[in-house]
């Protein structure tokens, strides 16, 4: 192995020749492209501005949960059809705006629920959506027999667990489980991965994982509340770990200028390729 690459906070592993060959041809995408901005925003006027703002800065957004249970609930709780049908109309221009979603359902369930899930999201044509490894192999391949044209990656191991509890969880530290996960994921088709940079990084040791979609959590910049992200990186440092794509929500969507949150971010990105 030749020592090509080094850095010493994210986990000290050098990247081999053929590695940094292709990690060139990620760097290829220009910075913005590699930004995936978390709309996890329970509002939809300020989604869809968010949206409106940023699509011309961004890869795209991604959707959780919580964005997700709110339309649930606001549409479920409407005075009136006319309420709803304003709501509705709301939604429906702001997935018109959006041209990439990555739907971070994070599908953790039997089989048989993750497939059917995967199905209804079909019609969404969504780029990406996740499935929970730790469901296991099985689930992870209802999700790929109902794809479509969208990438499944596989959720490994949450950003917001510290060492202690992934230890706890999975007996394992969170380097030897995303190891784990990307080595399964990768066996039955998965298309990527979804992980702190701080794991993603072990994975330049392993020739097979070059090329593969990963999809890096937890970015915040020097200086900012980590929040409830105990294992975060910059963005600088999630891409030197050989992240394809980065997901920033917060540090964007709570700034007082997101298009120029969403700037910054593109140029530590292209400093760091």
């Amino acid at each position: 192995m030749i020592l090509l690459w080094y850095d010493p906070v994210i986990n000290r592993v050098p990247w081999t020749k053929l590695q940094c060959s292709l990690f060139e041809e990620v760097t290829k995408m220009k910075p913005p492209d590699k930004i995936i901005v978390a709309l996890d925003v329970p509002d939809f006027g300020k989604a869809l501005e968010l949206a409106v703002l940023l699509r011309p800065h961004v890869w795209g957004f991604k959707f959780n949960v919580v964005f997700l249970t709110f339309v649930l609930s606001q549409l479920l709780t409407c005075k009136d059809e006319r309420e709803a049908l304003g709501k509705l109309r709301t939604l429906n221009q702001l997935f018109k705006t959006i041209s990439k979603i990555f739907w971070d359902g994070k599908f953790n369930d039997i089989p048989r629920t993750v497939y059917g899930a995967s199905r209804a999201l079909r019609d969404l044509q969504v780029k990406m959506f996740d499935v929970h490894a730790s469901a296991g192999s099985d689930a992870m391949k209802a999700a790929l027999a109902q794809k479509g044209k969208s990438l499944v990656l596989a959720n490994t191991v949450l950003s917001s667990l510290d060492g202690d509890t992934v230890q706890s969880i999975f007996g394992a530290s969170a380097e030897e489980k995303v190891l784990q996960f990307s080595h399964e994921a990768m066996d039955i088709g998965c298309d990527g991965i979804v992980a702190s940079a701080r794991e993603l990084a072990i994975l330049r040791t392993h020739e097979r994982f070059c090329g593969w979609t990963k999809v890096a959590v937890g970015i915040r910049d020097a200086g900012d509340p980590i929040d409830d992200q105990t294992r975060s990186t910059t963005a600088a440092e999630a891409i030197r770990a050989g992240a394809t794509h980065l997901v920033i929500g917060r540090p964007i969507t709570g700034a007082d200028d997101p298009v120029k949150a969403a700037q910054k971010f593109a140029a530590q990105i292209g400093e760091a390729v």
